[in-house]
């Protein structure tokens, strides 16, 4: 080999190894900031780190919802049918937020195996319209509704005022 070819080589596993080493370092660095989504069964079944940030999703479980006595946090059960995980959270929950719905819920496991959430997400399906916007668009005459308004829409509106 000539001499230019070995310097092209070397100069070429150099600039490899670089690109090698910028990649382990920003995989590392986006380790820490990555937030898993597990579900009951998946708690359940993996040893999750009590320091380690997750998402938890499942439907709030039945006859589970308390409110603690200071009035600011709430506890209830997060369940996909097969196990349900404890989670305590404080703060104002989502309007959406009730038993039997869908729910992702951020935050650590602490030791006792509860779920301490700091933030509190209502899942709904692909129809829900809050009410003021369906009745906003009936009352303009745009509703593209097939039929009358969704009960999804209706449910918590307030009708006792006139237009």
């Amino acid at each position: 080999m000539t001499s230019r070819k070995k310097k092209r080589l070397s100069l070429l596993a150099c600039g490899m190894l670089a690109l090698a080493g910028a990649a382990a370092l920003t995989l590392s660095a986006f380790e820490d900031n990555i937030v898993f989504f597990y579900g009951p069964s998946e708690v359940a079944q993996k040893d999750i780190p009590l320091d380690r940030r997750f998402r938890l999703g499942g439907l709030v479980q039945s006859g589970s919802v308390q409110k603690v006595a200071d009035g600011a946090t709430t506890t209830f059960k997060v369940t996909d049918g097969k196990n349900a995980v404890p989670v305590r959270y404080r703060g104002l929950l989502p309007d959406l937020f009730r038993e039997g719905q869908g729910v992702v819920t951020h935050g650590t496991l602490n030791q006792q195996g509860v779920f301490v959430a700091d933030e509190v997400l209502a899942k709904h399906d692909e129809n829900y319209m809050p009410p003021e916007v369906a009745q906003a668009l009936k009352d303009s005459g745009q509703w593209e509704g097939d039929g009358p308004m969704p009960e999804a829409a209706k449910s918590g509106m307030d009708t006792s005022y006139n237009n």
